[in-house]
Order: structure tokens, then sequence, then C-alpha cells
């Protein structure tokens, strides 16, 4: 066989046997702290973005989308008194800044990148518009999505799904510390139980915090299963955008 039948234009494997085609990973801002207290851990950095380029050379189509917490956080900064649009709108960009961070560690493994951003920086980011979006997914290259929904009183969980919502993503992985959701916090409670998969409507009724309601309602409304899963652990941004089964399934 020609190898050229193996690979997609871009030079990816082959994806026939892939569960997904498009994903959307959602990562936390607080995942680049590593050990830290604030800011990014470079050697997390390039971690995560060893793990992310192996993945888009499977020759799924990848979208991500990353939170500011590590930087700033505008619900913090509301109940210390910032007035609370003023905050989120100060945590948007910080999501920008770690965007640019992990689109500079994806380069330097080679995978091709776009920052497209909800609030013009067009010095340093793409304006988000959903058919270029969509056209650089087409060409294999990995859209980072920055500054949330460009609104307060949003969070990037929910930036998250309608993201996934508006390109047709078929799943979100939401990248966390724990290994799943549990019925309560398993680092206070080692009696916590971990679901292996959990309905939509029982995770709101439930009042589960890993992702937030407003989120987890829009990818109900849409079909748009989630899969929480630990991304700690070496290889399981891999896993989960093959369809292994970790973590847990909100479906």
């Amino acid at each position: 066989m020609d190898a050229r039948d193996e690979m997609g234009p871009t030079g990816r494997e082959a994806s026939r046997d892939l569960r997904y085609r498009r994903v959307l990973l959602k990562l936390s801002g607080e995942a680049l702290m590593g050990e830290a207290a604030y800011g990014i851990d470079n050697r997390v950095l390039q971690s995560i973005a060893e793990e992310i380029g192996d993945v888009s050379r499977l020759g799924l189509e990848l979208a991500l989308v990353i939170g500011g917490g590590n930087i700033f956080r505008g619900v913090s900064a509301a109940s210390a008194g910032t007035d609370r649009a003023t905050g989120d709108y100060m945590g948007m960009l910080a999501t920008v800044i770690n965007a640019l961070a992990l689109q500079a560690a994806l380069e330097r493994h080679g995978v091709t990148t776009r920052v497209m951003s909800a609030i013009e920086i067009r010095e340093i980011a793409e304006p988000y518009i959903r058919r270029r979006a969509m056209r650089h997914l087409e060409k294999g290259r990995i859209v980072i999505f920055a500054a949330g929904t460009g609104n307060p009183f949003f969070s990037t969980d929910t930036a998250a799904s309608l993201r996934a919502a508006e390109i047709g993503a078929e799943v979100i992985l939401k990248a966390t510390k724990v290994d799943g959701v549990y019925d309560a916090d398993p680092k206070l409670d080692a009696a916590a139980k971990r679901f292996s998969e959990l309905s939509y409507t029982e995770f709101l009724r439930q009042g589960l915090k890993v992702m937030d309601a407003t989120a987890v309602t829009l990818c109900m409304e849409n079909t748009l299963p989630i899969v929480v899963f630990n991304m700690t652990v070496a290889g399981n941004i891999r896993r989960a955008a093959t369809g292994e089964a970790i973590g847990t399934l909100v479906h």
C-alpha cells in the first residue's frame, strides 16, 4: 500500500479507527501551574504540549479551550471587591496569555496552531469566526479558543460547551487533576464514590462541581457528551481522545 494512503493531507496518521473525528479539549489554567502557586510551570507546559501534539498526529481534528485561573480569577476578584464584569474581562485576558504560551509550546513540537480570541486582539490572535475555525480544523491545525465567550458572567467551561457545539465537536474532553467525577471531594473524603458514567440530569440534580451547570445544560441541549479525566497521568489525553473508557462519561 502507498504510504500516502495511510496519511491525511497534512501528513498525519490515518484516522479510520478513531472513535472521534473532531474533539474539544478543555484545560484548566491551574493545570499549567504544576506544583507552583501561580503562573506557568514550563516543564508542565512542555509535557502537555507534547501529549497534545501526539494526539494531533493521530488524524483527528482538535480544538482547545484553556482557562486562566493560574493567573487571574474574575470570581475571586469580585469577592474581594472588584466589579464582577471587570474581573471577568481580566480573567479573559489571562486565558489569552495561556493560549499564547500553549501555542508557542505546541509549535516547538512541530504542531501548526491558531489562537482565536473572542475579544479582538488582532496583533496576537485571530478574531473568532466560526467558519474560519472549522476550516483550520479541516486543514489539520489545532485551534485554541481564547477569551472565553467574550462575555462576563460565563465560565471557560461554558465557552468550551459553546465552541464545541458551534464547531460540531463530537465530545468535550474535560481535563482535570482527578480521575473523574465523584459524589464528594476525594481529597477530603476517602469514601467518595467515583462515577463511571452519569446522565446530564443526574449531574445537575446532584449539584456536582466539576463543570458548571450552564456548561452541562448546554451540552445536554446539544447531546454533546463530556469525558472528565485525569490529565496528570501520562498518556491520558491520548486515551480520552481515542475513546478509551477512562474517567467519567457524562451523557
